[in-house]
């Protein structure tokens, strides 16, 4: 995967590729006949040039997006374990008791903690050392954000109190937008969208051209040459990991763009189109339930002049102990995230065990009577859900813990060193005898003049619902066609200038 490759001619050492490899019989005929056409170039010698411009032009001036990338995704990965750590007054116990106390006692500690907040989720402690998350909404946070009390679920004495966003605390919460925009709100997700758009594009061109390339031993493919020198010793070791992690890239800007403004839109469509949409539980009660709040119990009445409207009745509510209950009843018990009834609903009490095996199953239970409405099990999903949901979860270091986390981790490190191996054999490929500053040049232009009709055709086809379907990587690349082509046109008067000069 190398942006080296795109510099000059190609050299004539055991690592290059050959383009053409003419038989005895093609051999003689040249021989025979010096006035018979040469022989056309077979696809992949054709390809080559055109692929080796993209990938050089995708790397030097994409690669500082995917260092950036990779370089926030890395703090990210490890924000996992940092905040176990910086928040562990919050997330654990002093002491382990011998009962829990129930619910209700601990969200009404949380309430006495934080007056002027509206409580609208509980996540129950998952484990004997955890403290008990009360989700609140507070006036004056930003959209997205609540207010977390954390509950000693054996004292109901609170621990602190965080602003979340969702399940994130207040590190990892900043590292994911700093990820995902830089902390430059709306604008700021283009710098991911693009990187994610081009990032499976140049690291399967890298396999193509580092798998393509003509070597002495087949060792070299897949470990670095030790005994290389110079710019052949940097390619080693640039086209040995990048094989390694092509795997891994490829998976990251896949579940990557999901989460994109434009490409992310497309997915979600067609997903849902091919039947692949995640459902949801419903909590919808029916009409008339005691705690639907949809019956008026003044109809038929006639309010008079100076009369008074009553305050409506008291809603049911058997409580959040008994709803969770109910949840255990129907095999709902791993790791709990409770929603409190909003107008017209009931409770939601979800499974958000995302590590394998996962437990993902949710309920809905009547507030009324505890009545279940609506059990949705995980693997009920859409195939393309559960592919979906493990894969948003790869991305995000959850499904294997600290082995997921570590693997991330690792992947960042060496998308961070193939893009400085990229730039450092740019920079050696450099034509040192030039007294100017220079850097190293690019492919000549014209390659795709040697491709096959073919392949050409349906190539371009590709390119074109691939650019529609991720907008910023069309868009990005008719902007390098289009400054490739004014820097031909650009070339090309210099060059006439020239000549009719001497």
């Amino acid at each position: 995967m190398s942006l080296d490759e795109a510099q000059g001619a190609p050299s004539r050492d055991a690592d290059t590729p050959v383009a053409v490899e003419a038989t005895p019989a093609s051999a003689s005929v040249s021989a025979s006949s010096p006035t018979s056409a040469p022989a056309r170039p077979g696809a992949w010698a054709a390809l080559r040039p055109l692929l080796l411009r993209m990938h050089f032009y995708a790397g030097i001036l994409i690669a500082p997006l995917l260092f950036l990338a990779a370089a926030t995704g890395l703090l990210y990965a490890g924000s996992w374990q940092a905040e176990k750590i910086i928040y562990s007054d919050e997330l654990t116990v002093s002491h382990v008791g011998d009962h829990e106390l129930t619910l209700a006692d601990q969200v009404a500690a949380a309430r006495r903690a934080e007056p002027s907040g509206k409580v609208v989720g509980v996540w129950p402690a998952p484990d004997a050392e955890a403290t008990t998350r009360v989700i609140m909404e507070v006036p004056g946070l930003e959209e997205g954000k609540n207010r977390t009390v954390f509950v000693d679920p054996y004292t109901a004495e609170v621990n602190g109190t965080l602003t979340t966003s969702g399940d994130a605390l207040p590190l990892r919460a900043w590292l994911s937008e700093f990820h995902s925009n830089l902390q430059l709100g709306e604008f700021g997700r283009n710098y991911s969208e693009l990187a994610a758009s081009w990032l499976w594009v140049v690291a399967l061109g890298g396999l193509a051209l580092w798998i393509g390339r003509r070597r002495s031993r087949k060792a070299q493919l897949v470990l670095p040459d030790r005994k290389a020198t110079g710019r052949r010793r940097t390619l080693s070791w640039h086209g040995a990991v990048g094989l390694w992690a092509v795997t891994g890239l490829v998976a990251l800007s896949a579940t990557g763009l999901t989460w994109s403004k434009y490409a992310g839109e497309n997915i979600g469509q067609l997903q849902d189109r091919l039947g692949g949409a995640t459902p949801s539980v419903s909590a919808k009660l029916a009409a008339g339930s005691d705690a639907a709040g949809g019956g008026d119990e003044h109809a038929g009445h006639v309010m008079t002049e100076g009369m008074e409207m009553p305050p409506p009745a008291p809603t049911a509510d058997i409580g959040i102990d008994a709803a969770v209950a109910a949840a255990h009843r129907v095999g709902i018990s791993e790791t709990l995230q409770v929603t409190l009834p909003a107008k017209g609903k009931g409770y939601v009490i979800k499974e958000k065990d995302r590590q394998f095996p996962v437990h993902l199953d949710s309920v809905a239970v009547d507030p009324a009577d505890g009545r279940v409405i609506d059990v949705l099990r995980f693997s009920d999903y859409p195939v393309l859900a559960k592919l979906t949901r493990f894969g948003i979860d790869l991305h995000m270091g959850l499904t294997f813990g600290l082995v997921n986390q570590i693997a991330l981790a690792a992947l960042a490190v060496a998308l961070m060193f193939l893009v400085f191996w990229g730039y450092r054999m740019w920079w050696l490929r450099r034509p040192t005898k030039e007294r100017r500053v220079s850097v190293g040049r690019v492919q000549p232009r014209g390659a795709w003049r040697k491709v096959p009709v073919g392949v050409l055709v349906p190539l371009a086809g590709v390119t074109v619902v691939v650019g529609w379907f991720v907008p910023l990587l069309g868009l990005s690349l008719l902007v390098f066609l289009v400054v490739d082509v004014a820097l031909g046109v650009v070339a090309g008067r210099r060059a006439k200038a020239a000549a009719a000069a001497a």
